[in-house]
């Protein structure tokens, strides 16, 4: 059929990953798909004759350049890349080290770099393609207290997909960076979202977000996960896809937050800020 289309997904094994293969394989679609752990891939999705399990470890370049070689080998070509490998990360800035803050950036940043670097040579050569990077409205705004390190990995994503889409765009490629809102997954789950090795308690505000997301957001989220990547499906279907696709009433409604403090901030510094050049 004509929509029928080759997908590449990473983190594939829970969570929105798991659920956009299933409904692309339930649709006819070829799928090739990431998890750091191959058993619990297979377990999850199943045998399907259109699915090819990858064993990935995405900070590392040969590793992910032996996927795409791999998919490529089975069905001739990509059409579409879903980066959706990715963890939370909730401490305040103070209270996660070095270490901890780089692997988030390692995983959620430098992750969807590598497979988006080994991916493009092929895109390049059929002079088609879509990317997408799936980011969070805490990619867009950041005032959540606790997440700043995951806010800013994906404000990263947001950022280099902006920049990806201009660069690629006369490639006949495409670029897409998802910002969902609250979706019930287990992103919020133990195995999901880590916490700091040292808590500093004087963080009143980081640990009622950290109570909050672990006792009272987790489970009850309120966006379908199914309903979700139904939209994404149809992004990558559409002639003129978004640059920036928010999911969820309310990713629209933090969105449209933060651009009215933006504007506000714009308007009331104005005079003083444009007036910056040489007379």
């Amino acid at each position: 059929m004509e929509n029928q289309k080759v997908w590449f997904v990473t983190g594939a094994s829970k969570g929105l990953g798991l659920t956009l293969v299933k409904k692309l394989l339930n649709s006819g679609n070829s799928v090739a798909a990431t998890s750091r752990s191959l058993t619990d891939l297979q377990k999850a999705v199943g045998d399907h004759p259109n699915f090819l399990p990858l064993s990935v470890n995405l900070v590392d370049e040969n590793s992910v350049e032996t996927a795409v070689r791999e998919t490529i080998s089975k069905f001739g070509r990509i059409d579409v890349v879903v980066n959706n490998a990715g963890y939370g990360m909730l401490g305040a800035l103070e209270e996660l080290s070095d270490q901890e803050a780089r692997a988030n950036f390692d995983i959620n940043v430098f992750g969807a770099l590598n497979m988006i670097r080994k991916v493009l040579p092929q895109l390049r050569k059929q002079k088609s393609g879509h990317i997408f990077n799936i980011s969070s409205i805490g990619g867009f705004t950041g005032n959540f207290p606790g997440f700043g390190i995951y806010c800013a990995t994906k404000f990263a994503v947001s950022g280099f997909t902006e920049s990806l889409a201009a660069e690629v765009k006369s490639f006949g490629i495409k670029a897409t960076v998802v910002e969902p809102g609250y979706f019930r997954t287990d992103f919020l789950s133990s195995g999901s979202l880590a916490v700091p090795n040292s808590v500093i308690e004087d963080y009143r505000e980081v640990r009622e977000s950290q109570d909050a997301h672990q006792n009272q957001i987790n489970n009850q989220q309120p966006g379908d996960p199914e309903k979700g990547v139904d939209v994404i499906i149809a992004a990558a279907a559409a002639e003129n896809p978004p640059l920036h696709l928010f999911l969820g009433a309310d990713a629209y409604q933090l969105a449209e937050d933060k651009i009215t403090a933006i504007k506000q901030d714009l308007a009331d510094w104005k005079a003083l800020a444009t007036n910056t050049h040489f007379i």
